[in-house]
């Protein structure tokens, strides 16, 4: 084992204690590691991190990323290796983060339609697609987080979903609208029917009751989005499953601003039912709906008229 293998094992099991799910990073830089043995490279330059970061050469948007990783990674290594380099900030342009999709409940209406005519017919399919888009619409959940949820996670008697160890490694309680239940139980009934003695653990299952695969549940979104039109065909871009998540966050404030609520003070109440690490990442929404500022520009317009 190179001493950078063994370094690297260190930090992620540091960054791992330190309640950090650290996923996708570690399989970056093993990767990164991977690299730097292959050169028989000792030392981390930043020639080296910059050479890593930038493969492949067509997947520029993901560079920064990737040196960001590297970058945390050679500050632990130069801790006992001083002849370490740590790449400095602002090489590579910074990811930039989606402008979120805000669907109107036509589109939503007409997306939950389509789904229901999914083949197989008779099959499962379609309800499961219906039920679980029309979840993540009205409660703003991450669509791992809905398709992570498992039987004893849905309690429709109490109304409330069990969230476990989401993307921060925080779990959290949702609770559910009554139609929501309804809906939920219409689902669970016919799943139960379909699968028989074939049940999993999982509340949402494929068609012979394995888990659901992200990669899956996009493309169909993907083909949905198509037929009615939200995509047009061999589109690479456009409205995601994730933009469900903004909407349900910027009508919630939009909401928040007409019923004349104090927002500052709602806004880390909508934090922790969404799931954020931080108060900054809601504040994020304020400033990415062209409707919200208006809201807020007319609450502050309101409040200089009132000033003595």
């Amino acid at each position: 084992m190179t001493n950078l293998r063994s370094a690297l094992e260190k930090y992620l099991s540091m960054r791992k204690g330190l309640g950090y799910k650290y996923e996708h990073q570690t399989r970056r830089l093993a990767d990164f590691v991977t690299f730097m043995e292959k050169r028989k490279a000792r030392i981390i330059t930043t020639k080296l991190a910059l050479e890593w970061a930038t493969l492949p050469p067509d997947r520029n948007a993901s560079w920064a990323l990737r040196l960001s990783d590297v970058r945390g990674f050679a500050r632990h290594v130069a801790n006992f290796e001083p002849r370490t380099e740590v790449p400095p900030v602002g090489m590579l342009p910074g990811w930039k983060r989606a402008k979120p999709y805000v669907y109107d409940d036509a589109e939503i209406e007409a997306l939950l339609t389509a789904a229901l005519a999914l083949p197989p017919e008779k099959g499962l399919r379609r309800w499961t697609y219906h039920t679980l888009f029309g979840l993540i619409a009205v409660t703003g959940m991450r669509i791992s987080e809905a398709i992570g949820l498992e039987r004893d996670d849905v309690d429709l008697d109490a109304g409330v979903l069990t969230v476990r160890l989401t993307k921060f490694g925080k779990s959290r309680l949702v609770p559910l609208h009554p139609t929501t239940c309804m809906a939920l139980r219409g689902y669970a009934v016919r799943r139960d029917a379909h699968l028989g003695s074939r049940r999993g653990s999982t509340f949402f299952v494929a068609e012979q009751g394995g888990r659901l695969l992200h990669q899956y549940v996009h493309r169909v979104f993907w083909r949905l989005s198509r037929e009615i039109g939200l995509r047009r065909p061999g589109d690479h871009t456009g409205p995601r499953v994730h933009d469900f998540r903004h909407r349900f966050a910027i009508r919630t404030l939009l909401d928040w601003y007409r019923e004349g609520k104090d927002v500052e003070q709602q806004l880390p109440l909508l934090s922790t039912y969404l799931g954020h690490a931080c108060v900054r990442d809601t504040y994020w929404y304020l400033s990415t709906c062209p409707e919200l500022m208006e809201e807020a520009a007319r609450r502050l317009d309101r409040r200089w008229e009132a000033a003595p």
